[in-house]
């Protein structure tokens, strides 16, 4: 259980799919100093964030003209990974909880991890339809694929890189 957490976690901090991290998803949290915990833990897994909507940027060549959708896209997964890094640090936090609390806990971060999806998937919607061929084929492949790191999550294609954009 304490492993799908894990995996549950790093994808829906990083918004599943489009929001990959590429530090394992225990990083953040071990980044911290004894006696340091939430505000080491909560700026590692922002730089997490701010790493992949860089990477993404990148990856998928966005113009200047895109900027207004993919700053849409961005701020949603920001917002995502704030409610998800609040939801994981409450649970990281309530240690003593009963079998029924642990699973209601459990069921209410996989309906935030839905939740953040669609809204994911709205933001994305208009940036994905303004993209070049060239773009959709990257978008679809980095996403498809989990991009660079496919191998260290669950919705890679068996650790196979994404290839490199021509």
């Amino acid at each position: 259980m304490k492993k799908a957490l894990v995996m549950l976690a790093t994808a829906v901090a990083m918004s599943g799919a489009f929001a990959q991290t590429s530090a394992p998803a225990s990083a953040p949290m071990s980044a911290s100093a004894p006696g340091t915990s939430a505000p080491v833990a909560k700026a590692g897994h922002e730089r997490n964030v701010e790493d992949r909507i860089a990477y993404l940027h990148t990856t998928l060549k966005i113009t200047s003209a895109q900027e207004s959708q993919w700053n849409a896209f961005a701020d949603v997964m920001r917002n995502n990974g704030q409610t998800m890094g609040q939801l994981f640090q409450q649970r990281k936090a309530d240690t003593n909880l009963s079998a029924i609390d642990d699973m209601k806990q459990y069921a209410t971060i996989a309906q935030a991890h839905a939740d953040g999806m669609k809204k994911l998937v709205d933001a994305f919607d208009p940036l994905y339809s303004s993209f070049s061929p060239e773009q959709k084929k990257l978008a679809d492949v980095t996403f498809h694929q989990g991009g660079p790191e496919s191998g260290k999550h669950h919705h890679g294609k068996g650790g196979k890189k994404a290839p490199a954009a021509e």
